[in-house]
């Protein structure tokens, strides 16, 4: 059994138009919510071992968030930016074995496509929201469709 985390990068900040999608930086509030998730996170007594990341700059620094709380480094993985829900189980199915924990940070619609597609569990998807889905294999490449139940869906509102 496995643990797969996807999140939602935090709110970003749509005031400087001139910015590329792929470069838009937290706002205020997602600079609030990003470490008070991870610290959550961390204080529930969830083992994150492996954190990778969408290279967007605001799934970029959720993702530091959580790295900050625990520890960890960033793997940048540039599939995950725009990514639908297979090639985001896709990137989790070629995950090291040897992780128990990981957590893919990225964007909606495709988080909450993944997790649908995971578990059968249709959830809404606020930003920096995390779903925890327990995954029923012994190794990563195992992961397909249907093969996680979701233990629990986390936001910032809880």
């Amino acid at each position: 059994m496995k643990t797969l985390l996807l999140a939602r990068h935090a709110k970003s900040d749509w005031g400087a138009a001139q910015l590329r999608d792929h470069d838009r930086p937290l706002n205020a509030r997602g600079l609030l919510d990003a470490p008070t998730m991870a610290r959550r996170l961390r204080d529930e007594g969830v083992g994150l071992q492996r954190i990778v990341s969408s290279t967007a700059i605001r799934a970029r620094s959720t993702a530091d968030a959580y790295a900050t709380a625990y520890g960890l480094a960033v793997v940048e993985e540039p599939a995950l930016y725009a990514a639908s829900d297979r090639t985001i189980l896709g990137v989790a199915s070629v995950l090291p074995d040897d992780v128990e924990v990981a957590m893919l940070v990225g964007h909606n619609p495709g988080m909450a496509d993944a997790v649908a597609e995971l578990t059968g569990s249709f959830v809404e998807f606020p930003t920096c929201a995390i779903a925890e889905c327990a995954v029923d294999v012994t190794t990563w490449s195992e992961l397909v469709e249907g093969s996680g139940a979701l233990l629990r869906l986390r936001t910032p509102r809880d």
